[in-house]
């Protein structure tokens, strides 16, 4: 799949009418963006893709992401707000023509300005419309204003006309620049593409886009510049500023053999780096499509509102004609003239632009605020979950613990020594990137290798040190292997070891609760979280201690498998309509999180796995990020509701109002404008709110 930008797309509803036409030929998961300017297609379907959209929008042009010009260009900018500025003159002097004395040739000139007027603003709106009508869809809010103004000009309200449809062009214009701005605030987020990758090669240096570097390769990245792709330094030393990945505002050290990330920006060391990733799965790259594709998984609010324009527009046209037509025939004394003007009024009035738009706008805004503070939601659909929330599941090391651990005891048993057990572990170890092997590699030193090993998921590993069959892990591990041993009682964090099926002794590795975990359960209870529950494969004893200090459920000695049945037990147990959400660092806990209503991942950038199978990507290793996201969507939320109810009601009272002829066409534009002006502008409240 690729994602394209829809060049020329400037209305959402455009939007909506390319969606449906794409789904009606077969595009069935399609979803077109209105807020990004985009739409995510299987290239070899590109062309066919195309066709469907020029039959229903023809100035509409799918561009490749990689080679797009985002909205209009800079050069086309100016023409909407000129011919605008060209209307406005020519009203103006329309108008003071209109105040001439009769007889003069004032008023025929009056005309004559006036229909040049309407013509210079109204055209792109009027060839909107018959485009509209000839491909059969005609009932959106160009037709419903093309319609009020002619109307108004039938019935000689030339000035009514002209100033209706500058009112709206006025309005669009600056929705216009408000989604526009709205869409660059949400570039900004993540400023992480780099311009170039200087690739060194033999003493010379070519500089070349960072999708042309293979893995292997090695780049040179001076201070100031960003790292073009992920990698491991091989020469120089200095200090990477991580904060646009991580949020982390301290700098962090790196010398030869420290693995960086695209996205990272050198602080002052030049430093050359060995590409361990092509850039279509580096870090930046991942993460940018993340940010942009989250708009495509709609929230069914937002469906909703798609599916009610199109039956809404269609009724409005129904009941402004019903209006013009019934009461001056079964109504004594009513004119054709006077309901017909109040019809237009209603057509006016009645454009569904401000739910339309902001709806989208604030879902959208939500997700580039939710980015803002290092949270990545992949959907609208997602941030629509977090609002219904009833059970958070934890995983415990990495994500409640720091999983910073230490060796804290060595145990020996059957004559081993403390110094074997260590050596022997560390050595089956070696390749493990869990944290308990970390500090096991780090208490017990490198000097042995290891052969044949073995990974035996959730009970741990066994492998060849020195002829000698370790096996190094959990009691379950011990008794899977049928090896007697007495510790099974032992507290902590504990890793058994055996040498040749006999019981060599045990370690007892310790783990401290991360600073922020006791504050963030008891925020996740304000927020109305039910049940809050860890689930871990670490033993009962270590787990029950840190759920204690926690005062949440627990659930220990869990295989990936287990976790996966416990988490569909507590999503069974959850309320009708309530959602289950999984927290975990990454490591081995991609089952559950697929599996979870939200899972969420927590700093973990490296992990394809997590990045992959969760729905929420926390960027940095504060899991305060959780209740954060819980705000954002609750605050998105109320947002996207206020903007529903403000345009109903005020709609609805501007029609009753034009129904009864309290209402002029004027009055009828303006609050239409305004009404979606100030949807828009309350729908970008979402981009800046912090979940505070």
């Amino acid at each position: 799949m690729a994602k394209y930008i829809l060049k020329g797309l400037d209305c959402a509803h455009c939007a909506s009418t390319i969606e449906a036409a794409l789904k009606k030929d077969g595009f069935e998961a399609v979803s077109v963006s209105f807020a990004t300017q985009s739409v995510v297609l299987d290239p070899s379907l590109a062309a066919r893709a195309q066709r469907v959209i020029t039959a229903v929008e023809p100035g509409v042009e799918l561009q490749s992401a990689e080679n797009q010009t985002r909205g209009r260009t800079p050069a086309e900018i100016p023409v909407g707000w000129w011919r605008i500025g060209a209307a406005v003159v020519l009203f103006a002097v329309g108008l003071g023509l209109e105040l001439l004395p009769k007889g003069t040739t004032g008023a025929p000139a009056a005309v004559w300005v006036l229909a040049a007027a309407y013509l210079v603003v109204g055209y792109p709106v009027l060839w909107s419309a018959v485009r509209s009508i000839l491909r059969g869809q005609m009932f959106n809010e160009m037709f419903l204003m093309s319609l009020a103004t002619l109307g108004a000009l039938a019935l000689g309200q030339m000035a009514e006309a002209v100033g209706v449809m500058l009112f709206y062009s006025v309005g669009e214009a600056f929705q216009e620049l408000a989604v526009g701005r709205s869409r660059r605030s949400i570039a900004s987020l993540m400023d992480l593409r780099p311009e170039f990758a200087r690739v060194v090669t033999e003493g010379l240096r070519d500089e070349r886009n960072p999708d042309q570097v293979a893995v292997g390769e090695l780049v040179e990245v001076l201070p100031g510049e960003r790292v073009p792709l992920d990698g491991e330094v091989v020469e120089g030393e200095s200090f990477v500023d991580t904060a646009s990945l991580t949020g982390e505002p301290v700098p962090r050290p790196v010398s030869p053999g420290a693995p960086v990330l695209s996205g990272f920006v050198n602080d002052h060391g030049r430093l050359v780096i060995r590409v361990t990733r092509p850039f279509g799965q580096s870090s930046a790259a991942r993460i940018l499509e993340l940010v942009e594709n989250a708009s495509a998984h709609k929230a069914p609010t937002e469906k909703f509102i798609t599916k009610f324009a199109q039956w809404y527009t269609p009724a409005v046209v129904l009941g402004a004609a019903l209006v013009a037509v019934v009461p001056p025939l079964v109504v004594p004394g009513a004119s054709f003239h006077e309901w017909i003007s109040r019809a237009l009024v209603l057509l006016v009035i009645s454009c569904p632009c401000a739910l339309v738009l902001s709806i989208p706008l604030g879902y959208f805004g939500g997700l580039g605020g939710a980015s803002r503070n290092k949270l990545l939601v992949k959907g609208a659909n997602f941030l629509d979950a977090l609002n219904r929330v009833d059970t958070v599941v934890f995983d415990k090391t990495g994500t409640l613990t720091r999983g910073v651990f230490a060796v804290a005891e060595v145990n020996p048993r059957n004559g081993f020594t403390r110094e074997q057990i260590l050596a022997w572990a560390a050595a089956v170890e070696g390749h493990s990137p869990h944290p308990i092997a970390r500090s096991i590699r780090e208490a017990g030193g490198t000097s042995l290798a290891a052969e044949d090993l073995r990974e035996v998921k959730g009970y741990g590993v066994i492998g060849r040190v020195e002829g000698k069959t370790v096996a190094a892990g959990s009691d379950r591990l011990m008794h899977r292997e049928g090896i007697a041993h007495g510790d099974c009682g032992a507290e902590g964090t504990v890793v058994f070891v055996a040498v040749d099926g006999v019981y060599a002794g045990y370690l007892v590795v310790s783990d401290k609760l991360k600073d922020e975990a006791v504050e963030t359960v008891a925020e996740l209870r304000r927020l109305g979280v039910r049940r809050i529950v860890m689930v871990t494969g670490d033993n009962a004893s270590a787990a029950a201690k840190i759920a204690g200090q926690l005062e949440i459920e627990c659930a220990a000695e869990q295989l990936p498998e287990d976790k996966v049945s416990t988490l569909e037990r507590l999503i069974a147990a959850a309320p009708r309509s309530k959602k289950v959400v999984f927290v975990g660092d990454g490591m081995n806990d991609a089952p559950v999180l697929v599996r979870a209503d939200v899972g969420f991942a927590m700093g973990d950038l490296g992990s394809d796995a997590a990045v992959e199978a969760a729905d929420v990507v926390v960027m940095d290793d504060h899991i305060a990020r959780v209740p954060q996201a819980l705000r954002i969507a609750a605050f998105t939320r109320r947002v996207v509701l206020q903007n529903i109810a403000f345009a109903l009601v005020f709609k609805g009272i501007f029609v009753a109002l034009g129904a009864f002829g309290m209402a002029t066409m004027a009055e009828a534009v303006v609050a239409d404008v305004g009404v979606s002006l100030l949807a828009v502008l309350n729908a970008m409240r979402t981009i800046r709110h912090a979940g505070g």
